[in-house]
C-alpha cells in the first residue's frame, strides 16, 4: 500500500527546506512513523523517491539509528535511561519494574498497544536521574512507584505532563512534532530544571562571565534566582572555594 497524496506532499515539503535534499532524510523519516506508526517499506521507498535515493540508501540510515522502529510502536513509548549514572540512581530497577508490570521485554508493546517499553542510552540529563522518558518527554527524578503510576496514568488516558516540557499526546504526535510540524505546544512547561541552573545563579553572584563575553552574568534573567532556590548549591560552593583557596 503506498502513502497517501498528503502525505507526499509533506515530505516534498521536508526536503524542500534544506539545501540539500537529502539532507531532510531524518525528519522525513519521523514524518513516516507519525503516518505508519514505524518505519515501513512504502515508507522508505517513499523517501527513496522523494529525495532521488536508492531505496537501500535510505534503509541503512533507517537501522542506523535507534529512534527509526521497523515493528508498530504503542499509543506510548517509554523509555527507561539505563546508562551508568541512571543505572546507579535506580534506573535499573525501574526497567525491571515497568517489565514485570507491563509483562513486555526490551522494545516490545504490551497486548493492549498502549505502551512500549524500552531501555535506552543517556538522555543528558543525568543531574535529574533516573530519568524516564515518555515519547521523548522528560519525567525526572523516578522511582519504581512512580514510574509505576506514569503508566497506569497513559494506559487509562489521564492527562500527564511532562517534568520540564507539555502535556504528553501520543507517540505519533510526537513523531510529527520530530518531523518540522508544530503541533501548538512548544511554550507548555518550564524550559529547564532549577538541577541545570545552579551554575547560572553562581556565575551571577560571582560575576563571572565567559571569555569574550560582553554582557557578562549580570544580564541573566531577573527570575533566575526562584528557579534554583530548591537546589542544593552546597557541594558546588564548597568546592569552589577549595580550589580558590588552593590557587592563593
Amino acid at each position: 500500500m503506498t502513502l497517501a497524496a498528503e502525505t507526499y506532499d509533506e515530505l516534498r515539503e521536508i526536503a524542500a527546506r534544506y539545501p540539500q535534499a537529502r539532507s531532510g532524510l531524518l525528519p522525513m523519516l519521523h514524518l513516516v512513523q507519525s503516518v505508519e506508526g514505524r518505519v515501513t517499506p512504502e515508507g522508505i521507498h517513499a523517501c527513496a523517491e522523494v529525495l532521488g535515493l536508492t531505496p537501500a540508501e535510505v534503509s541503512g540510515v533507517a537501522t542506523f539509528y535507534t529512534m527509526y522502529k521497523r515493528h508498530p510502536v504503542g499509543t506510548h513509548h517509554v523509555g527507561v535511561c539505563t546508562n551508568t549514572l541512571c543505572a546507579v540512581m535506580g534506573g535499573d530497577e525501574i526497567f525491571a519494574c515497568l517489565r514485570e508490570k507491563l509483562e513486555v521485554g526490551n522494545d516490545e508493546t504490551t497486548a493492549d498497544g498502549a505502551i512500549t517499553l524500552e531501555h535506552i542510552e543517556c538522555n543528558a540529563a543525568c543531574d535529574y536521574a533516573p530519568v524516564v522518558m515518555v515519547n521523548w518527554e522528560f519525567f525526572d527524578n523516578q522511582t519504581p512507584e512512580s514510574a509505576s503510576q506514569l503508566v497506569d496514568d497513559l494506559r487509562e488516558g489521564r492527562e500527564v505532563v511532562a517534568s520540564r516540557g507539555a502535556r504528553i499526546t501520543s507517540w505519533r504526535e510526537a513523531e510529527r512534532v520530530l518531523a518540522g510540524f508544530e503541533d501548538g505546544l512548544v511554550d507548555e512547561g518550564p524550559a529547564a530544571g532549577p538541577a541545570s541552573l545552579v551554575g547560572l545563579e553562581i556565575a551571577r553572584e560571582r560575576g563571572w562571565a565567559a571569555p569574550g563575553d560582553t554582557h557578562g552574568s549580570a544580564d541573566l534573567p531577573e527570575e533566575l534566582p526562584e528557579a534554583v532556590e530548591v537546589a542544593d548549591t552546597s557541594r558546588a560552593e564548597s568546592e569552589t572555594i577549595a580550589e580558590e583557596a588552593s590557587d592563593d
